[in-house]
């Protein structure tokens, strides 16, 4: 039993070592940082400076947007998620493979593919002229925000969900249907209530990068459209003030584990039934 347990510690280790120096220390100092002044003294200052309407409208903003997006992600992921984890699609090799090829892809040159698509003179306004059409302008709004975010973060929308339907035992769904339940009751009393936990997750994979982006908003955005994200990204790379900095970003983990904690309490009380 000692041998068991000495080989399990050994095996725990390198986790432990990589979960301390990426997750805690990063923590710790962002901590230090967003309680202390310029001088190393304890202070709030750095967030006594970030709620003001100006940065509170940014945080509203992103939280909005990446709502948005992860409702688009939701509504577009479920039925592709539906059909993946289905035995009448044959070509679901294929489509899974589709899917995971842009994750292997750079994120920042994922994003900056559809820069060079949608810009003025991209590839759709050249078509658009080409048809005899007035250019359009697809950058530089929220629209295009909203766009990239569910570009980039539909398959973390998609797996989740397929992983949960797949798991469902066929005998259910089969009992139902001698039952006589028709496809609309078996997808809203068994295939939607055993899927709550894949939804759980992929609100929560889509949600999260969504209100701390930055890349998203600096290119199709072009500039005009700042999120939480870009400010702190600023206050890191170019103003230096880490303290504000780690202020935000610790404002922004508060808020983002509060409306999860509400998202995984209303699935818990809503008498939705769980595996």
């Amino acid at each position: 039993m000692k041998v068991k347990k000495s080989l399990y510690m050994v095996a725990l280790f390198p986790f432990l070592i990589w979960l301390i120096l990426l997750v805690v220390v990063p923590l710790m100092l962002i901590g230090y940082y967003g309680f202390t002044n310029a001088a190393g003294i304890f202070s709030f200052d750095n967030f006594h400076q970030f709620f003001q309407p100006d940065y509170l409208r940014v945080l509203w903003r992103s939280l909005y947007l990446s709502l948005v997006a992860t409702v688009f992600c939701l509504l577009a992921g479920y039925p592709v998620a539906m059909i993946l984890a289905g035995n009448t699609f044959r070509k679901k090799t294929l489509l899974v493979v589709l899917l995971i090829a842009p994750m292997w892809m750079n994120f920042l040159l994922r994003t900056y593919a559809w820069l060079t698509l949608l810009e003025g003179n991209g590839v759709f306004n050249t078509i658009l002229q080409a048809m005899g059409l007035p250019k359009q302008s697809f950058l530089g709004n929220t629209n295009a925000v909203v766009f990239g975010m569910v570009y980039n973060f539909l398959p973390y929308m998609i797996f989740p969900i397929y992983n949960s339907i797949s798991k469902i035992p066929k005998n259910i769904l089969e009992a139902a249907r001698d039952l006589g339940g028709g496809n609309a009751t078996c997808f809203f009393r068994i295939i939607l209530p055993l899927s709550v936990p894949g939804i759980i997750s992929g609100i929560t994979m889509v949600f999260v990068p969504g209100v701390t982006t930055f890349v998203i908003s600096q290119f199709l955005g072009s500039g005009k459209v700042t999120l939480i994200g870009d400010i702190i990204e600023q206050q890191f790379m170019h103003a230096g003030n880490w303290g504000f900095g780690s202020a935000i970003s610790i404002v922004v983990m508060v808020v983002v584990v509060v409306c999860m904690w509400l998202v995984n309490r209303f699935s818990d009380d809503s008498g939705v039934m769980m595996p």
